[in-house]
C-alpha cells in the first residue's frame, strides 16, 4: 500500500516544461508570430505558469493565457514580459488552457532569422503549483506533517478528478439513452406502415 502511494505521488508530481525559440515578427502583423501551448485543466484548479525569456535585441515578448470556454476566460494578457514572469490563477471552467506568446519587433525593423528569443515555459497544475515549503514555514510543519499535507492535496485532486469523470459519464449515459429512444422511434416508424400489409 505504501509503495502504491509513493508511486502515485511521484506520478502526480511530474511537471510540464518546454523550451523553444520564438521568431520575431513585425509589429504590424502580430498574428503571424503567435505560438500557443495548451493543456487540459479541470475547473477550480490552481495553475502556476513560470516563463523565462532569453535575451533579444529590440524585441518585445507578449503573453496571453486563456481557456476555450464560451466566451473565453482571459487569465493574463501582458505586453513586454520581463526575463522571468510568474502567474498563478484558478481556472473558471473545465477545458484547454492556452498559453500564447508573440515576439514583436518595433517599427522600422524587418523580420530576420537572427531575431528570435528563447522561451522556457514551466506549467504546474494542482498540487504541483502549491508552494509547500512556504506552507511548512508558516505553519511550522515537520517533515512528516508536510508529506501528509502533500498527500492530502494529491488525494483531493484525485477525488475531484473522479467526480468530474462521474459527471461526464452521466452526461454520456444520458446521450446514449436519447440515442436508444431515437432508434426505437425510427424502428417503429418503419414497422408501422408495413404492419397492415402483414395480414394480407
Amino acid at each position: 500500500m505504501r509503495s502504491l502511494l509513493l508511486l502515485l505521488s511521484a506520478l502526480v508530481s511530474l511537471a510540464s516544461a518546454v523550451k523553444f525559440d520564438l521568431a520575431a515578427v513585425a509589429i504590424e502583423h502580430p498574428e503571424n508570430g503567435v505560438r500557443c501551448l495548451s493543456q487540459y485543466v479541470t475547473k477550480d484548479t490552481l495553475v502556476l505558469a513560470t516563463v523565462n525569456v532569453g535575451p533579444g535585441y529590440n524585441q518585445r515578448v507578449d503573453i496571453e493565457i486563456k481557456d476555450d470556454a464560451e466566451p473565453p476566460n482571459v487569465y493574463t494578457k501582458k505586453s513586454n514580459i520581463p526575463n522571468e514572469y510568474r502567474n498563478a490563477f484558478n481556472t473558471h471552467a473545465d477545458g484547454e488552457i492556452s498559453i500564447c506568446f508573440v515576439n514583436l519587433l518595433p517599427e522600422g525593423f524587418h523580420e530576420n532569422a537572427e531575431y528570435k528569443r528563447t522561451i522556457e515555459l514551466d506549467v504546474n497544475v494542482g498540487a504541483e503549483a502549491v508552494d509547500f515549503k512556504t506552507i511548512a514555514k508558516e505553519e511550522k510543519l515537520g517533515p512528516l506533517e508536510l508529506e501528509l499535507r502533500k498527500l492530502e492535496t494529491v488525494v483531493k485532486e484525485i477525488v475531484n478528478e473522479m467526480l468530474y469523470l462521474k459527471r461526464r459519464e452521466a452526461r454520456m449515459r444520458d446521450t446514449n439513452g436519447k440515442q436508444i429512444q431515437v432508434r426505437n422511434l425510427n424502428v417503429s416508424i418503419c414497422i408501422d406502415p408495413a404492419f397492415p400489409f402483414s395480414f394480407l
